[in-house]
Parts: C-alpha cells; sequence; structure tokens
C-alpha cells in the first residue's frame, strides 16, 4: 500500500520541472481601457506588487502589449492598449483581440478628467459585440481632487456616463495611486476581480502570514497555480488526465522541492505519503480513476462530467501542493509537521480552490 502511495506521489520523477508540459493552463487576460495617464501601468504595478512592469510588457498585435504574470509561471496576463481618444489611434484591432479571447475589461478612468467619451464609445461597442464580456470600472485619481464632495460627483457623472455607454450598471471601485506610494482601494479592486474572474482569486489571495512558512509559501503559490491550471486543462478531455495529471502532479512536486532547496526521492515521497495519510492519497487516485470513467458516456459526461473533472484536478492539484509545500518547509528546518497539521492544510486548501472553481 505504501509502495502504491509512493509511486502515486512521485510519479514525474523523471519530468525534468523546466520542460514543456502537455498543455498550459487557460489563464485569465484581463484588458485594461482607458485614456493616456488614466493609471492603467500604475494599477497592474499596485495589482502584482512589482516595483517596475513596464518592460515586462510584449507587443501583441500593432497597437497593444501583453504582460505576463508571474514571468516564469504565468498565471494571469494584462492586456494593456495605446490611450483611447490618441490622435490617429483606430482601437478596431483592439477589440478584435479582446473579442477573441479577454476574460474582462478594467475600464480605467481618472476622476479629474470628465472628457471620457472615448471611452464610452469603445464600451458601447465592446457590449454589441461582447453582451456577457465582463466589465469592472475603476476610477483613478481619488486623491486628486482634495474634497470629497467633487469627488464624489465626479465619480457619479463618469460611472453615468460610461453605463450609459455599456447599457447597465457596472461594477465600480475607486482608488488613489500615488506613486512611490502605497495604493488605496487596492483589496477592493481585488474582491471585484475575483467576483469577476474567479480563478484570480486565489492569485490574489491575501493570507495573514502569521509565520515564516505561510510568508514563504506566498512567493511559491504562482507555481502551485500553474501546474493545477494544466491539470485541470489537461483533465478536461476524455482519458487524457489519466496520464496528464499524475505526470503534472509529480512534475509539481519536484519543482516545489527545488524551490525549497531539496530533491524530491522516493525516500521523500514516500514521507510525505505516510505523513498525509493514505486514505488522502487513495481517495485521490480513486477519485481521478472514477473521473475519468465517468468522461467516457455519452454527451453527459463528456459536458458536465469534464467539467467536473476539471475542476476537480484543479483543486486537488492546488491542495496537494499547498499541503507539499508546508511539508518541504518545515522538513527543511527540521520540524515536519504532523499528520494533523499536514491534513488540516490540505483539506483548507482543497475547499479553498473548490471555492473558486466550482
Amino acid at each position: 500500500m505504501k509502495h502504491h502511495i509512493r509511486r502515486l506521489l512521485g510519479r514525474g520523477a523523471r519530468l525534468d520541472p523546466d520542460a514543456p508540459l502537455p498543455s498550459k493552463p487557460p489563464r485569465p487576460v484581463l484588458w485594461l481601457l482607458g485614456k493616456t495617464g488614466a493609471g492603467k501601468s500604475s494599477l497592474v504595478q499596485a495589482l502584482t506588487g512589482q516595483a517596475e512592469i513596464g518592460s515586462g510588457f510584449a507587443p501583441c498585435t500593432r497597437t497593444a502589449q501583453a504582460f505576463d504574470f508571474p514571468a516564469d509561471h504565468p498565471v494571469m496576463r494584462f492586456l494593456d492598449t495605446r490611450g483611447l481618444g490618441e490622435v490617429g489611434y483606430d482601437p478596431g484591432e483592439d477589440l478584435r483581440t479582446a473579442e477573441a479571447g479577454s476574460h474582462a475589461v478594467i475600464a480605467v478612468a481618472r476622476l479629474d478628467d470628465p472628457v471620457q467619451g472615448p471611452l464610452a464609445d469603445v464600451l458601447a461597442e465592446l457590449r454589441r459585440r461582447r453582451p456577457k464580456l465582463p466589465i469592472l470600472l475603476v476610477h483613478t485619481g481619488a486623491d486628486l481632487l482634495g474634497d470629497t464632495g467633487k469627488c464624489d460627483r465626479a465619480r457619479a457623472a463618469t460611472s453615468e456616463r460610461l453605463e450609459r455607454a455599456a447599457g447597465g450598471g457596472l461594477p465600480a471601485v475607486t482608488m488613489a495611486l500615488p506613486p512611490g506610494q502605497q495604493a488605496e482601494g487596492l483589496d477592493d479592486l481585488r474582491a471585484a476581480l475575483a467576483q469577476m474572474v474567479p480563478d484570480l482569486a486565489l492569485m490574489m489571495m491575501e493570507e495573514r502570514a502569521a509565520d515564516a512558512e505561510t510568508a514563504s509559501f506566498a512567493s511559491h503559490r504562482a507555481l502551485v497555480l500553474w501546474y493545477a491550471g494544466a491539470a485541470g486543462a489537461t483533465d478536461a478531455a476524455p482519458l487524457i488526465g489519466t496520464v496528464s495529471v499524475p505526470a503534472l502532479q509529480g512534475a509539481m512536486l519536484h519543482a516545489l522541492a527545488a524551490r525549497y532547496g531539496l530533491k524530491w526521492t522516493a525516500a521523500r515521497a514516500g514521507g510525505f505519503a505516510t505523513a498525509l495519510g493514505s486514505g488522502i492519497a487513495l481517495r485521490l487516485a480513486l477519485g481521478h480513476g472514477l473521473r475519468q470513467g465517468a468522461k467516457l458516456v455519452p454527451v453527459v459526461g463528456q459536458t458536465l462530467g469534464a467539467a467536473a473533472a476539471a475542476a476537480t484536478s484543479f483543486a486537488a492539484t492546488y491542495a496537494l501542493g499547498r499541503a507539499a509545500a508546508l511539508w518541504l518547509y518545515r522538513s527543511r528546518h527540521g520540524t515536519p509537521p504532523d499528520s494533523d497539521e499536514l491534513r488540516a492544510v490540505f483539506t483548507r486548501a482543497l475547499q479553498r480552490a473548490r471555492d473558486v472553481s466550482g
């Protein structure tokens, strides 16, 4: 029994963690729209926590650039266009790009700029092309007007103009993005984005760093999410997940161990399996086999079954990575967690991932 679990958790041992994997996970694409100076780059900087983001943008059309975050294992993409209303700028190509691949639009408008006609025109066109495309209105410059009454009136006027163009109410947040200072309204922005694009919730999740281990995992969360996304993406198709999901989970464990300065050996896999508990490992294995069978059921299995399999593989892979991160961190410091603590972390991570993927 222990040998079987060790093989399950150690599968993928021959995979190079840096080598191309069977599939890239789907990543949310957030399209930033706004006039020049609206604060789009500052907003991305605040969201990602990176001091400089300008050099990270790469051309994806003649008039738009993409920024993948994080760079090594991207789990989200920001699509930035030229400032709307610029002389000679035709946003038509960018509209087609958004129509093809964006998951949500972040419409950025500065409160001290009452002229938002160009942004309103594009939002109206987007609503015509993709009526269900989520749009979040972000009011920036809350620190620029200096008077609460002026700020409220400007926000109401801008919202009314843009909502009329979009044909209905728009969720909105208000932010201050002073250069070199802490952004205000960032928590509201995170919450609004997580509601629009649930996959972002885990990436942007704010966990209290009660100890050094929690803080350490925050720097590795993107890696775990990348593998979880890949597992979910490959498990949507019949039978492919039988091979790809265990391989991806094994590769994730190898990659995580390397991040913690360790090697994922057979002995280490066995120790982790013992600490996690044979029950959990076997449920993962049996549940995975049942999901593969369900996907072969005509019509229903190929739709509902595939969706359920993808969501479950995403959640299980994320939870496995979270538990492994705890175990690796503590093992490296000579104080491995006991089984109860490890199972609690696994169960909590599994529930969180199910909440955002289901």
